[in-house]
Parts: structure tokens; sequence; C-alpha cells
């Protein structure tokens, strides 16, 4: 009949029956109503029958709400708004709670959703995602209008993502202009969204700043504050390369990446992120642009542009969600141009309270003694990496009242706080640690903080610091915190001013946190069990993959500790000399925690896995 019908509108017979075959290969999925996905939710116990009854009576009202909302932000008819709202989107806005009293996840209503469609449920990972093949499939404005996110190829069939799936008519222009099959899956609408203003944005920005590289830089003081642009701002603007970097640093926080880097290689640069202390390659560079893009990063932290034989560091300050966030940027000369690395920290993660960086409660409980000293000497030890940095500002937060004068010699200032006095050292001018702390000792200080001690003048001026009624704080690179006293003795402290002003020491190491959304357990085998002296017995958590945790099994980390403050006791063995096994022995009989006892504390207690216990601490002797 369509055949018929289509010769009756002059069209050939092949041409009939490769439209027959496009309708076919494009047949839209069955729509879900509003009161269809309620009864689906209410299947799945995810509501109750009061709650039906609620969403039911109050779904003209909310809808027409969401409609003018759209009305005044967009253009376009009452008709179109209305049904561009989808049955999760007016659910959600209802705000109905789940069984725990919590206002429901969309990515929990969207995969009932998917299930009443009869449609594979994704849950988005945008570093698992190709951006360039993204962007190619569809164009922006087809993608935004319809709510379409190409994901895959496979044998010839596009694999699309869809908040809410579109009509047969769309996914046929979508075959024709692709040449290919479109299969759908459903993903949370927001996902769809964010991800498309990402990858659109930050690609077309690259594209035009191929060919036109404009950058603008407003020259501040030694803290430039730069405001990150809204979306709409961003895509209003014609400065492609300041766009570039903007998505870059939206699209960072979004994912929780501690670091952000900008790489040159042979044809092309690439960017990567580390999240939860794993990389993760998040996009590709043309030549051209990865040289305006460093360029632009050297401005925003007041670097020479010029300078490019030679190490920089520089720091940014920006905002994200209302909040500010700090960037250390440092740059390095490498084989095929410059790379980048941007350390980012949000002050918001540090906190006044100890027990939020996962500390147990006696490590707290001494680390608290050991601040509400008037003097003497701190010191956290650990590899680059290791959390000191946010042990060190969360201890001088804590410290830095009105009446308390907090000064600190930084290489460089990391994060700025208010109550805080920060320097940074300049060693072109002969300004070190050591010059810095000499001039402080003149400043009336009550807590100084020393980023390093490194040498002996150093360590010397800190000891003096501590022996006139100062507490100082300050980092060592060992493996554990016995062997910080014996640096301290090879870098020539006398042991008797040592064990004289040192009044704590602590190692410390972080592990990654098991992903709570596809946590599972498993018995430890006999091997495993003799490794960690554990002799009954144990079931233990894993993460087994999932998309929140980007397949790694884990989300966030949490700290270890190995701590002992100083007493009379270990005060003798320091004054005498005596080395770090019978200094660790001693501080352990008196109830210290080894940083391998400490992770299987946190391994019995689910926090985190037998693979990162055996990663990241060294077997005791």
């Amino acid at each position: 009949m369509i055949a018929g019908g289509a010769r009756k509108l002059g069209l050939t017979r092949a041409r009939a029956f490769s439209t027959l075959r496009r309708m076919q290969s494009a047949a839209a999925p069955r729509r879900v109503t509003f009161e269809q996905l309620v009864a689906a939710l209410l299947a799945s116990s995810a509501i109750d029958v009061a709650q039906q009854k609620r969403a039911l009576a109050r779904k003209d009202a909310t809808l027409n709400q969401l409609v003018r909302a759209r009305l005044a932000a967009e253009k376009g008819t009452v008709e179109q708004h209305r049904a561009a709202v989808s049955p999760v989107e007016l659910f959600l806005a209802l705000g109905e709670r789940d069984q725990d009293d919590k206002p429901f996840r969309e990515d929990a209503v969207t995969e009932v959703y998917a299930r009443a469609l009869g449609l594979p449920y994704v849950k988005l990972d945008p570093l698992a995602l190709d951006p360039e093949f993204t962007v190619s499939v569809l164009s922006k404005p087809f993608a935004r209008k319809h709510g379409l996110l190409a994901l895959r190829e496979d044998a010839g069939v596009i694999t699309c993502a869809t908040g809410l799936p579109p009509d047969a008519l769309t996914l046929e222009t979508l075959e024709r202009t692709t040449g290919k099959q479109v299969a759908l899956v459903v993903s949370s609408k927001s996902d769809i969204e964010r991800i498309v203003t990402d990858f659109y944005g930050f690609r077309r920005s690259v594209q035009r700043a191929e060919q036109m590289l404009h950058v603008g830089v407003d020259i501040g003081n030694l803290e430039q504050f730069v405001r990150m642009k809204s979306e709409q701002e961003i895509e209003a603007s014609d400065e492609h390369v300041v766009h570039a970097v903007d998505y870059l640093f939206r699209y960072a926080l979004e994912q929780r990446a501690s670091d952000i880097h900008v790489e040159p290689k042979r044809a092309d640069g690439i960017v990567r992120f580390r999240i939860d202390g794993a990389l993760h390659t998040t996009n590709r560079l043309p030549k051209i642009v990865h040289s305006a893009v460093v360029n632009r990063l050297k401005m925003l932290a007041r670097l020479d542009i010029a300078e490019k034989r030679k190490p920089q560091d520089g720091r940014i300050k920006t905002e994200y969600q209302g909040r500010a966030v700090d960037i250390r940027v440092s740059t390095l000369p490498v084989a095929f141009g410059e790379k980048v690395v941007l350390r980012i920290f949000d002050p918001e993660l540090v906190d006044t309270d100890l027990s939020a960086l996962g500390f147990f409660e006696r490590d707290r409980r001494l680390i608290e003694e050991v601040l509400a000293r008037p003097h003497g000497i701190f010191l956290v030890t650990g590899p680059t990496g290791s959390g000191k940095t946010t042990t060190l500002y969360t201890a001088l937060r804590r410290l830095a009242t009105d009446d308390v004068n907090v000064t600190t010699i930084e290489d460089p200032i990391e994060m700025v706080f208010d109550g805080i006095n920060q320097t940074a050292i300049a060693p072109a001018i002969g300004l070190g640690f050591a010059e810095v702390l000499r001039t402080i000792l003149r400043q009336d200080p009550d807590v100084v903080m020393v980023g390093e001690i490194r040498d002996l003048d150093t360590a010397r001026h800190a000891v003096q610091a501590s022996l006139t009624g100062h507490l100082v704080l300050s980092t060592l690179h060992t493996n554990d915190a016995a062997s910080a006293v014996s640096r301290l003795v090879d870098l020539g402290v006398e042991s008797f001013l040592l064990s004289s002003t040192l009044a704590g020491v602590m190692a410390q190491r972080l592990v990654r946190r098991i992903c709570s959304s596809c946590a599972r357990e498993r018995e430890l085998s006999a091997e495993e069990k003799e490794l960690l002296s554990l002799d009954l017995p144990v079931i233990v958590r894993f993460g087994e993959g999932c998309v929140d945790c980007r397949r790694t099994g884990y989300v966030g980390r949490t700290c270890l500790a190995e701590l002992f403050r100083v007493t009379p006791e270990i005060r003798r063995l320091i004054h005498e000399r005596a080395p770090d096994d019978r200094i660790k022995a001693q501080a352990r009989a008196e109830g210290m925690s080894t940083l391998r006892e400490s992770a299987v504390q946190k391994l019995l207690q689910g926090e985190t896995t037998y693979e990162e216990v055996v990663a990241v601490t060294a077997e005791d002797a």
C-alpha cells in the first residue's frame, strides 16, 4: 500500500521501498505517559498509593509551572514546551521523596522509565565517551533540540542516548543523514544536556580557535580571580580559546578531578584528568590550539608567556557552583612543547574537623593535643600526593582564631585563607625557607607553618622558633613516622635540641574508598590473611565497578595515619640517638598504629579494599 501510494505521488518503486525500509528501521519506541510512569514506580515499590494519588492530582498544575518557566527562558509555543517535558522531569518537579525521605534521584526514576519504554538504561560516564565521535555524528542544534547524544557505533549501528524518545519522523531523519541504523538507550536528561554543553562547547571552541586565536588577559594582583562564565555567556562569546579553557575547568570540576594535565605530543596535545588517584584521557587538541591553551593558562596564572625554556609556577583562583576554587599551575618544557599541570584545591574540603579527613579517634585526639601546645614541632611525613597539604591546612584553620597569629612559608602558596598570613619563597632572589623563617620570627607569630624542611639551615631555624615559644608545623619526605627523627639528625640537628622541641610526628597516606553503588562482599583467602597477619575468617568489601565509579570500584579517598606523640620515653630515645626501629617499637608500645595496621582497620570497616591496603602500605617488619 505504501509503494502504491508512492506511485500516485510520482515516486519510483525503488525510492518507495527505500522509504519503507527507513521507516521500518526507524520505528519509534512506544510512548510512556506520566500516568504509566507513576504506575511503574508504584509497581516497583518506589512510591506508595498515597504518593501515586498525590502525583496524579498535582500533575496538571506542576506541568503548567514548568511550561511557564520554559516560555520565560526560551522561544516556542505552549504546545512545543508541553511536549518537551518528559514524564521523568514532571515527576521530579513534584518534589516527592523516596523511602529514605530523600528527594528522588533522577537516575532512579529514569531507570524505571526505561523499563516501561522497553529500552536499555545507561548511566552516562563522560570519561568513557569519545568526544570526537559524539560531536561528529549529530550537530549541536539537533542534539540539543531532540535531547540526543551519540554514544558509539557497532557494526553499522549508532547507539544514541535520549531522555525522551523522539518520534519516528525524527529517527528517520537521523538515519537518513547518518546513513546508518540508530539504536536508542535511555539516560537521564540532565546528564545528556550537561555532556552536550561540555563536548560541543569545547570542540566548537577548539575548532574556531584554530582559525582565530585571540586571548585577552586581565593583570591583577598576587592572586588573580578568574570568574568562570556561565553556559550562556560562554556560548555567546567569540573568544574561543578562552571558552575552551572555561569548558575545561568546568568539566574537570564536574568530574571531581584533582589534577588537569595538558600534554604536548608529536602530532597534537592531550588533556588528562586525575580522579581518585587515576589518570583519564578526556580530550585531544590540535597542535596550534594546544599552544594557545597553554598560553591562556599561563596568562591566568600570571606567568611569563614568552618564557618557554624554564619551568614556571603560578596560581589561579576561580569559582564553581558558588564556592571558591584554588588552582596551582606548573609548566614544564618537554620534548614536543610545554606541559602544564593544574592541581585543583577545593577550600571546602579543608574542614576544621580532623575526623572528616578520615582519622581514627585516637589519632584525631593526639593531633589535637599536639596542636593545643604553646610550642613545639609537629611534622607530617609522606610522599607527594599523600594528603599532607590538606591535613596541615585543616590544622591551620583550626588554629587561626582572632587572638592567634598564624604565618606560613610555602613553595608555592596553594590555598589562600583569610586569617592566615601566607608567604611564598623566591629562591631566584635568595629568599628560601630559612631566610623567610628568620624574618617571620621578628613578626610576632604564634604558629608557623614551614612548607618543607629541606636543609640544615631551615631545620635549625624551625628548632629555634620552637625553643623561643612558637608552635611549628612542617613536612618531611620519609616513609614512616620514626624515620623523621633520623632524617633531621642526618641533616645536622643536634639530638638534644630535637628531643627538647619535637612534639609529634605523623606519617600519612591516602587510600581509595569503595564505591557504595557497586560494593560487594568476599572472604579473604588464606594467603591474603597471612599477608595481613589475620587469623579468623574475614569478610571484606570490594567495588565491582559501575558507571558511578567509572568502572574502578572506588569513589573518593580517605586518610591513613601513623602517629606518635613525643613522650618522656621517646624523648630519651631521641636524645640518645636511638635507631628508628627502637623509636618505632616504643611508639607502638604506647599505642601507635602503623600505616599497614591503619589500612587493615579501614579494610575491616569496609572502607577500602585488600588491593588498596597492599598497594599503598609497606609490610611491617
